[in-house]
């Protein structure tokens, strides 16, 4: 305890024995090393995942009502070349942490295009670039910039953890930059150097 004397009654303040009880007590039981393991192992989501444990990402899971297993139907399709079983898989604790921030963002936002990015972007820093387009006619689309690992292309197709607005069908693109050509400043390929997009 910080603080101590606060804690102690004023009657009791100049009572030698009560003193040295409490004093002792405070030495031999201090909760803070505990409290540390407990947010690093426990509570500290946003970290690495170095620590984070599997009870710790379960406890996570029970709170955003997300499952570690994730069911992959037997139509699901994914254009960046590799190919899904029909089945039930346990995510390891990298996918299932990715799994948990995106169901959490998700239960925040309010599903504009605007908050879609922003949740995009946080969930995929560093990765490249990805957004939302407004197809019109009831249907979006995720666009990445990037592919998305196997995992990853699961939780956004096969998952009810990635938000989406009521009754609007979604489709998921993803652009391999190094061979498609743009204009200036768009990160894609000048003339002469990859298929228009």
């Amino acid at each position: 305890m910080r603080d101590l004397n606060a804690t102690i009654l004023s009657q009791f303040a100049n009572s030698p024995t009560i003193n040295s009880l409490i004093e002792s007590v405070n030495a031999y039981i201090d909760p803070s090393a505990n409290l540390d393991l407990f947010y690093d192992m426990v509570w500290n989501v946003l970290a690495d995942g170095a620590t984070l444990n599997d009870y710790g990402l379960d406890v996570w899971g029970r709170i955003v009502n997300v499952s570690r297993y994730l069911n992959i139907p037997a139509d699901i399709v994914n254009p960046g070349g590799y190919s899904f079983t029909a089945g039930t898989y346990r995510l390891d604790n990298a996918s299932f942490r990715t799994l948990i921030l995106i169901k959490a963002l998700a239960n925040i936002t309010d599903c504009s295009i605007p908050s879609l990015n922003a949740l995009l972007s946080k969930l995929f820093a560093g990765r490249g670039r990805c957004y939302v387009i407004d197809n019109g006619n009831m249907e979006m689309t995720f666009n990445f910039e990037f592919f998305l690992l196997p995992y990853e292309y699961a939780i956004v197709a096969a998952s009810v953890a990635v938000p989406h607005p009521a009754g609007v069908l979604v489709h998921i693109q993803q652009i391999d930059t190094s061979t498609i050509f743009g204009f200036k400043d768009t990160g894609f390929q000048p003339f002469d150097q990859g298929v228009f997009f």
